[in-house]
């Protein structure tokens, strides 16, 4: 009998280590009921996608789940395709606190940093 080997798939998404740590913030105070975080791509902005972070109270079927240290993290599973490849990190100074995305699927980006498209 032979036995088959699995290749576990890479994250669509890398977080950096300050992304995991505002993930488990996040979920250290997150509202009753939340199981992890989520990240999306709505439809917004003049060039067409944004980034959204959210809590989830429910795992849909095709979301991708990762497991990080201080929660899950989770990716709508429509918006993978967009995301592939892509490293999340979390980034503070004296005037802003966010998110930022190296994303290689993406072909441009808005003046102001509000939305992307591929």
């Amino acid at each position: 009998m032979t036995e088959t080997k699995t290749r576990q798939r890479p994250a669509a998404v890398a977080l950096t280590p300050a992304a995991e740590q505002r993930v488990a913030e996040l979920m250290a105070k997150a509202p009753e009921g939340a199981i992890g975080v989520k990240l999306s791509t709505p439809r917004r902005g003049c060039s067409g996608l944004a980034y959204s972070v959210d809590y989830v109270t429910e795992e849909q079927a095709f979301d991708e789940k990762i497991e990080t240290p201080g929660g899950t993290f989770y990716i709508d599973g429509a918006s993978v395709l967009y995301l592939v490849g892509s490293v999340m990190d979390w980034r503070e100074d004296d005037f802003t606190a966010g998110f930022v995305f190296e994303n290689p699927n993406a072909k441009g980006a808005c003046g102001c940093g509000e939305s992307f498209m591929v």
